[in-house]
């Protein structure tokens, strides 16, 4: 399992080869990657900063990763969320997930996803157009994340 806060850009290629490396019990990898829209709520997005607490951050998602390994047969998660200023077309973040199968692998990732979207200690703040905005939670996040507790 590799949890990674970071500044600098990922290959998304690399990241899921490190992954796979050398396990044949691996038979599928699903993956997700977040990027920075141009546009957020009606308003356009020059840029946005993301901050997060240094050590508090990697342990939650430590622990969303757990729960997801405790779910579904995952043999394997990358999750690498990067923080500072972003631009529309950046990555944001790769949450990527090897399992025997695609439905533990499809599962988990998405899990993991929704957790991070509600869960994983992160600030988000838009630059629009010369005024700045903290980004609030939304409620259909709440809700997808809220499914996976009501599904047991």
């Amino acid at each position: 399992m590799t949890v990674r806060i970071q500044t600098a850009d990922f290959d998304v290629s690399a990241e899921i080869a490190g992954l796979r490396r050398g396990n044949p019990k691996i038979g599928a990898v699903a993956s997700f990657v977040g990027v920075v829209r141009d546009v957020n709520d009606g308003g356009a997005v020059a840029e946005m900063t993301l901050e997060h607490y240094p050590g508090m951050t990697e342990k939650a998602i430590e622990e969303i990763v757990a729960q997801a390994r405790a779910r579904w047969k995952v043999l394997d998660a990358r999750v690498i969320h990067r923080v500072g200023t972003l631009r529309p077309t950046d990555q944001i973040v790769l949450v990527a997930v090897a399992s025997s199968h695609r439905g533990d692998a499809f599962a988990a990732c998405e899990f993991i996803m929704d957790y991070l979207k509600t869960r994983a200690p992160f600030w988000k703040k838009e630059e629009t157009g010369g005024a700045a905005r903290w980004v609030e939670a939304r409620e259909s996040d709440e809700l997808a994340a809220e499914r996976w507790r009501l599904k047991g």
